[in-house]
């Protein structure tokens, strides 16, 4: 672990992860993943099985994402015939898309993939993303008609740090149980955990609800600033339901499944925006004024979702608290286990 000095310094959010805790599969059944507990009143930390949720969560409400998870990998060829790999980040203004292409391209350049589809590449930016316009035989294609083609030609956009080729498996295991809205090019690791009978077991005495965040593929783009405070995070559309926004707006304990309902139940907390695009960095210096647990798998280092977990409990307590999943060794990222802070 690195020595703790000034919370603002990336170098802070640094720690070692031996490779071997990077999960490369889920845990089945997923009541079996293991579930590390820090109760902030006192400090103290707790190692369960994710089955013993239901006994052990205070009353509360809980808030799950409902996004789904496109096809958004793509593999085809440039126009000299070389091999090249696309990946869809999100629709925007317009019939373009932001993506990621993988080697060089030029603004006027056209990718071919499978099934007639191309990409001509528009405007090239420094963060490395590219925006380009999709056609299927001349014909330019909207959100939904892309979606569909990916769904047949597309590969499961599996995080850069699980190093295996997605398979057929994936397609399941990769996606919630409750996916529902079209739009994320990754998942909502947390919500990875719940069975449809784990959700019936939670429902008892609880308020189950809903919003949407579509997760962009900037979730994995670490802070290059050596300030955090000057990092600049990625924006993700979100859409939350009336029934979801009383909920909010009302004086009920609520978990928050996973970093996208959190940033997105303290996005709404503060703007009053149903919908819209949620920028909302949390961390040390912008801390949750609404949501009161988080329920959320362990992250990669120097990212913004270990900078929300300080949010929640300090800097040196996560810290400590990843130190003790190391040495327990938990499994790490988004098909590992689960820690719940209350």
């Amino acid at each position: 672990m690195s020595q703790i000095l000034n919370p603002n310094s990336l170098d802070a959010y640094d720690y070692e992860l031996p490779p071997e805790l990077i999960a490369n599969f889920p845990t089945f059944p997923k009541e079996d993943a293991r579930l590390l507990v820090y109760e902030r009143a006192s400090g103290k930390i707790s190692h369960l099985k994710f089955g013993d949720l239901p006994e052990i969560l205070p009353p509360c409400d809980i808030i799950f994402n409902d996004t789904k998870v496109v096809k958004a990998r793509i593999l085809g060829k440039k126009q000299s015939g070389g091999e090249t790999e696309l990946l869809l980040n999100s629709p925007l203004a317009g019939g373009k898309f932001s993506v990621y292409i993988k080697g060089k391209v030029r603004a006027g350049s056209v990718l071919n993939f499978g099934e007639n589809l191309t990409a001509e590449v528009c405007e090239l930016f420094d963060d490395g993303s590219r925006t380009v316009k999709f056609s299927q035989n001349g014909q330019l294609l909207d959100t939904a008609a892309l979606y569909g083609i990916l769904s047949r030609i597309g590969h499961v956009p599996l995080p850069p740090y699980i190093k295996r080729s997605d398979t057929k498996d994936d397609e399941s295991w990769y996606q919630s149980v409750f996916a529902k809205n079209e739009g994320a090019v990754a998942a909502p690791t947390a919500s990875l955990h719940f069975s449809d009978e784990m959700i019936a077991r939670l429902s008892k005495g609880r308020e189950i609800a809903y919003l949407t965040l579509h997760v962009g593929a900037g979730t994995f783009k670490g802070v290059e600033s050596e300030d955090i405070t000057q990092h600049k995070i990625h924006a993700e559309f979100y859409d939350i339901p009336q029934d979801t926004q009383n909920l909010i707006r009302s004086n009920r304990p609520i978990l928050g499944v996973g970093t996208t309902v959190t940033r997105c139940v303290e996005e709404f907390a503060r703007s009053g925006k149903s919908s819209g695009e949620c920028k909302l960095f949390l961390n040390l210096n912008n801390k949750p004024i609404r949501q009161n647990y988080l329920l959320t798998n362990f992250h990669l280092p120097k990212s913004t979702l270990i900078m929300l977990v300080t949010s929640f409990v300090g800097l040196s307590q996560t810290m400590r608290i990843y130190k003790t999943a190391v040495e327990q060794k938990y499994k790490f990222y988004s098909y590992g286990d689960a820690m719940l802070v209350i």
